[in-house]
């Protein structure tokens, strides 16, 4: 079973994996971040809930980080955020997925492609030594976060949606 915030690898045998600090210093500050791990060696967010609080059953304020669990669970995670409003996501880049045509390509503001993969680091702060095994994006929710992927500074390619498509139109 994974844990909030957490990633699974067969290959590594670990099932919790963090945001490499380099990426969420170059977002700024954020208020909340729902998805935190337990024991932590950096903070994500001014305020955390664990697994421990259930993120999706507390309230949300501010700008949320949202590194969620990965595989099915990270819908949840996704339609939570897009219907707060204002924060930035982090999850492999599955653009062909349900999850992504359902709360990414039609809700988002703007993605970041990030270029190459990340090295996630280990719940006590060690970098992992293979990276996450997929590309990763940063998905922006709000036109705020749109603004602060664009000018981040992070390699990768920006994309801008607009979020207020139609399905079906000709």
């Amino acid at each position: 079973m994974s844990g909030i915030g957490s990633h699974q690898s067969a290959r590594m045998k670990n099932d919790e994996w963090l945001t490499p600090p380099h990426v969420l210093k170059a977002l700024g500050a954020f208020d909340l971040d729902p998805c935190a791990p337990i024991k932590r060696p950096w903070e994500m967010a001014a305020q955390h809930y664990t697994a421990q609080d259930n993120g999706l059953q507390q309230p949300w304020s501010g700008r949320v980080w949202l590194n969620p669990p990965y595989g099915a669970e990270a819908a949840k995670w996704l339609a939570r955020l897009a219907a707060h409003g204002a924060g930035v996501a982090l999850i492999f880049a599955r653009t062909e997925t349900e999850m992504f045509f359902e709360h990414v390509w039609s809700k988002a503001s703007a993605l970041l492609f990030l270029k190459g993969r990340l090295h996630f680091h280990f719940v006590d702060g060690t970098r992992a030594p293979a990276n996450g095994g997929a590309p990763s994006v940063l998905i922006a929710y709000g036109a705020a976060d749109a603004e602060i992927l664009k000018s981040c500074g992070l390699l990768g390619a920006y994309v801008p949606l607009a979020t207020q498509q139609t399905q079906g139109d000709d």
